[in-house]
């Protein structure tokens, strides 16, 4: 019976490499967080520039600083990996909780409750998997 290696595809192929996978998704997030954050600020409004760039900037910056993280959290400690996403999860939710003209105070509490349970989860998570 003779086998065959796998042939590796190319990248942005589906089934494409680990790399391609992160960065599609990455950019994917990006996309998706501005347009939610233009979105919400809009307030059924006509689209201005001011909600387009609201958009591109919101996107662009979770986007780096989820690549950021991505690349840095692997080489922490779990407790650390796991406060670090809860972390960028309460902040992302946050920040736009914040645009729902919410009070500040709600948004703090409501960001810090997304937080306490990606915290929770990627803990139990990094915990039972190392």
């Amino acid at each position: 019976m003779a086998h065959v290696a796998p042939t590796p595809t190319a990248p942005g192929v589906l089934g494409g490499s680990a790399l391609s996978r992160a960065a599609t998704a990455t950019v994917l997030l990006g996309v998706v967080y501005g347009i939610w954050a233009a979105g919400i600020a809009r307030d059924a409004g006509p689209i201005t520039t001011g909600n387009v760039l609201l958009g591109v900037v919101a996107g662009v910056v979770v986007a780096a600083v989820f690549m950021g993280l991505r690349t840095v959290a692997p080489r922490l400690p779990r407790e650390l990996r796991a406060a670090a996403w809860a972390a960028f999860a309460g902040i992302a939710f946050g920040y736009l909780y914040s645009l729902t003209d919410a009070t500040v105070l709600r948004s703090v509490f409501m960001s810090l409750a997304v937080a306490g349970g990606v915290l929770a989860f990627t803990f139990y998570r990094y915990y039972t998997s190392e």
